[in-house]
């Protein structure tokens, strides 16, 4: 009997998970506000209605076996409700507790992980405390609805309060600056009852405040930080009792991580896995869902992943008409095309970051 997974969320992620659950013989139905999403074009059937549309949730649940999330800002207590009579087979741990900074610190510290120093901040006077007590530079981050640099304020010197301030109409967390070295992630999938597997880590590129590049293996980093990173991500999840999948960036400073932010979904720097593993998140995490055992993953080559934001999209399309072997271009077919906004990425199979900016950098706009 062929199985329906309901996706809340029909961005590019919800495509790539409806592309994947397609290739298992499983159907999909997605629920989104914009009646232009990208996941509409492939999925089964579609919603189109407002994230916190009590009804079409219901609607979407009911018409599903299994339901998953693609992004983390889906009403957690709206779902909390729906948890307790529809197969939301990750549950609602990871999200809640990724919705909001504080939140998701506090739970990374009690799990044994390193973080930097943070603090809850609710009005002037402890933020000018709490910053004098860091050091500067520290960073003001809203605790709740931030991505890709939106939503914080870099304070390097007293100076910086007043403008700083102008967060402080939201909850707010100070964190302490790590001088680091580079960014990496882990991408997990499983549970505690089944175990866990993980993707090869990868090294993230960050330009403009948004995800660049990601190079796999991290290049420079040792096996027994490799090793150590991996064993203590699935620890995370093991002592949250998270299900499912999970994506953590760490900073990494020598031979140490901290952690910076996890997302309960498939992750951005991911998207290399569709080519460049035997197996990707997409699958993992639709097996998951489908009770099927998972298959841990095999790097087939070094790979290098480029994000495509709007102002790139010109230099995609003609590299993707070129048809190059081992350049595997994605676009995900969004009705409008802005600057930052995520349009697509390129996957380059048996190519490391030298390689990368010796033949492709100046295909693409530099970001500030």
């Amino acid at each position: 009997m062929t199985r329906t997974i309901g996706i809340i969320g029909a961005g590019q992620l919800g495509l790539m998970i409806a592309q994947a659950a397609a290739e298992l013989g499983a159907r999909t139905i997605c629920l989104d506000p914009s009646a232009d999403a990208p996941a509409f074009k492939v999925c089964d059937e579609h919603i189109v209605a407002p994230f916190d549309d009590i009804a079409a949730l219901e609607e979407l649940c009911g018409r599903s076996d299994v339901v998953t999330y693609e992004f983390e800002n889906v009403p957690g207590d709206i779902l909390r409700s729906l948890t307790e009579r529809y197969n939301i087979k990750q549950g609602i741990g990871s999200l809640i507790d990724s919705q909001d900074r504080l939140r998701e610190k506090s739970r990374a510290v009690e799990s044994g992980l390193r973080c930097a120093r943070f603090a809850d901040i609710a009005d002037r006077e402890t933020l000018k405390t709490k910053a004098a007590e860091f050091g500067y530079s520290c960073i003001l981050k809203s605790r709740r609805l931030g991505y890709d640099g939106h939503g914080q304020a870099v304070i390097r010197s007293i100076d910086d309060l007043a403008d700083a301030e102008r967060l402080l109409s939201v909850p707010c967390i100070l964190e302490e600056f790590v001088r680091f070295d580079y960014e990496a992630s882990v991408i997990c999938v499983g549970d505690e009852k089944n175990g866990y597997i993980h993707f090869p880590v990868g090294r993230n590129v960050h330009s403009g405040g948004i995800l660049d590049l990601c190079i796999v293996p991290a290049p420079e980093m040792s096996d027994d930080l490799r090793r150590r990173m991996v064993e203590k991500s699935e620890e995370f999840m093991r002592r949250n009792r998270y299900r499912g999948i999970l994506a953590i960036e760490y900073f990494v400073a020598g031979d140490d991580f901290f952690f910076n932010e996890m997302a309960p979904r498939p992750h951005n720097s991911g998207h290399y896995t569709i080519e460049g593993c035997t197996t990707d998140q997409y699958r993992e995490l639709c097996r998951y869902l489908l009770d099927m055992p998972l298959e841990e993953p095999q790097l087939k080559a070094t790979t290098v992943m480029k994000n495509i934001l709007g102002q790139d999209l010109a230099a995609a399309e003609t590299i993707a008409a070129e048809s190059r072997d081992d350049v595997y271009v994605h676009l995900y077919g969004k009705s409008e095309s802005l600057p930052k906004r995520k349009m697509g990425h390129i996957t380059f199979v048996g190519l490391d970051g030298r390689g990368y900016d010796e033949v492709w950098r100046d295909k693409f706009v530099k970001q500030n």
